[in-house]
């Protein structure tokens, strides 16, 4: 059964097929018979076997177009590729075939009617002679499996490459030429056009000052749950000090941390009755900045900076743009099914480009994070992300794991598990059960990120229930968090120091380029942004 499986496993639909010449090969009795080929000078075909429509694909080699020119372009390299993937595929079954044909000599040497003729030494000569041959014939196995890997991994980057050329021939040419920050790439996707585009990537040096243009989105700051009506929540958010509280008709506000008297911290104060008093002299303001109450002195027309402020959906954002903001709002929910268990914030010392880059990649689980979720797991020959030409989201492959990256600093994934630590299925749909999650990374500093994590089930609700359950989930996410950021911080280092944490991209990397290419376009204020819907 194993040689079945394994000869089925390359039984690749090849579309340039025709019959080739095949020979019978004498099989035992009462056992069964497959054909191989001989060569070119193979004899006519005997009889018609079981394994002749596994076995009976042609040389593709006489296929492969033939160009003219020194350079191929964007399609025919993609055409190349595919043939190079049916030679792989017509090679490893002849390996196949070849250990099958072994197996039935070293069968009909040991056949009881055949031990009648020959003599023990020239069985064991013949045992010997067929024991040398297939262990060659399994190291020819080991040496197409690794053309195999090779070859997938020319095509999908050759798919990528396809997917990106035409995303760019998509993209508008009109674009504002403002000079892009050394933190991030230094060209756009018009310089780069007929090009691969992580080949430009350049994410180096100390972050620079943040564009306005970042500014100018919805951005999520806390979870609701965790803004009562007589608490408040301090957040940096792009290098300013803010807090954010509930005014009188309980909806959130959120004001400039820092009171127009003295300077004074407004968090280290308290909050009576929908305004947040200044712990220094007593001044109060309102959600809208405006100071309503001025103790020991006459009230004079004072007001703070605020920001527009909203709650959806559980959570709590901020348009921290100079520009009216957008009417409508993203969507963080999770889907339909799922219950949320778990809502952390936490406070991290990487610039939130870096946490984006390490959230959008998931090749490197089973080498990163081996004391936690991927214990155990095995390395892939080959891990891909599959995404359409003009898209921020996608699917992973061999994982069951499907991500989105969200503008302006989401990322939303659905896990495919059957128990925790254990990934199953091929895809998400395969798997009974599942997990989401909602990161946003909220860019506090140049070199600091808020966190907000929530996590969702959509099996086990009673888990909700148990007390004390929340401080599991946040000592497990903290040790998966852990386990990343010592990489990131070292980064984020060598990054300040001149070193390019893009510098080689490759095929799994497609996700963490596109955010990158779109942040880049956003922050030189292009009119049109690469991987929108209206692309």
């Amino acid at each position: 059964m194993n040689t079945i499986a394994t000869a089925a496993a390359f039984s690749l639909p090849i579309s340039l097929c025709r019959s080739s010449i095949l020979n019978t090969k004498k099989g035992v009795r009462g056992g069964f018979r497959v054909f191989a080929i001989f060569g070119e000078e193979g004899g006519p075909l005997e009889k018609k076997s079981l394994w002749g429509t596994i076995f009976d694909v042609e040389d593709p080699r006489s296929k492969i177009p033939r160009s003219k020119g020194k350079f191929l372009d964007v399609n025919q390299a993609l055409e190349l590729a595919r043939y190079d993937i049916q030679y792989c595929d017509w090679r490893a079954r002849q390996d196949v075939l070849t250990i099958m044909l072994l197996h039935e000599k070293v069968v009909e040497v040991l056949n009881p009617l055949a031990r009648e003729y020959k003599s023990i030494g020239t069985l064991r000569k013949e045992l010997a002679e067929l024991q040398e041959e297939l262990a060659q014939a399994h190291q020819q196995v080991h040496i197409s499996e690794a053309r195999v890997a090779t070859a997938l991994d020319k095509l999908a980057y050759m798919e990528a490459l396809v997917n990106d050329r035409l995303l760019q021939d998509r993209s508008t040419t009109e674009t504002d030429q403002t000079s892009p920050p050394p933190s991030t790439s230094t060209q756009s996707l018009d310089t780069v056009k007929g090009r691969l585009p992580w080949k430009s990537l350049n994410v180096s040096g100390p972050v620079q000052p943040y564009t306005s243009y970042l500014k100018n989105f919805w951005y999520p700051v806390a979870f609701s749950t965790d803004l009562k009506d007589d608490t408040m929540i301090p957040i940096d958010c792009f290098e300013e000090p803010w807090v954010v509280f509930r005014g009188k008709d309980g909806k959130p506000g959120c004001v400039q941390n820092t009171c127009a008297h003295r300077a004074c911290p407004l968090h280290l104060g308290s909050v009576n009755e929908g305004r947040i008093q200044c712990p220094y002299h007593g001044w109060e303001y309102s959600t809208d900045g405006k100071c309503e109450k001025m103790p020991s002195t006459r009230l004079l027309n004072v007001k703070i900076k605020s920001l527009p402020c909203f709650e959806q959906e559980g959570m709590i954002w901020v348009w921290p743009g100079s520009d009216p903001p957008a009417a409508t709002l993203p969507s963080l929910e999770p889907p339909s099914g799922f219950v949320v268990h778990a809502e952390i914030v936490m406070e991290l010392s990487v610039e939130h480009g870096l946490l984006l880059d390490n959230l959008l990649d998931l090749a490197h689980a089973p080498f990163t994070h081996t004391s936690t979720f991927a214990k155990g797991w095995s390395v892939p020959s080959l891990v891909k992300f599959l995404t359409p030409a003009s898209g921020l989201q996608g699917y992973w492959d061999p994982y069951p794991i499907d991500m989105e990256f969200r503008p302006p600093c989401m990322v939303l994934s659905t896990i495919g598990i059957s128990k925790p630590g254990k990934l199953e299925g091929k895809n998400t749909r395969q798997c009974a059960t599942h997990l989401h999650q909602l990161h946003v990374c909220l860019p506090s500093s140049r070199q600091k990120t808020r966190l907000l994590y929530r996590m969702s089930l959509d099996f086990a609700p009673m888990l909700k229930h148990i007390p004390f359950m929340h401080y599991l989930w946040r000592h497990f996410a903290e040790q998966v968090l852990n386990e990343d950021l010592r990489l990131v911080v070292g980064q984020q280092e060598r990054m300040i120091n001149g070193a390019n944490v893009w510098n080689s991209p490759v095929s799994y990397d497609k996700l963490g380029v596109r955010y990158r290419l779109w942040r880049d376009a956003v922050e030189r204020g292009a009119k049109q942004l690469p991987f929108s819907k209206s692309t």
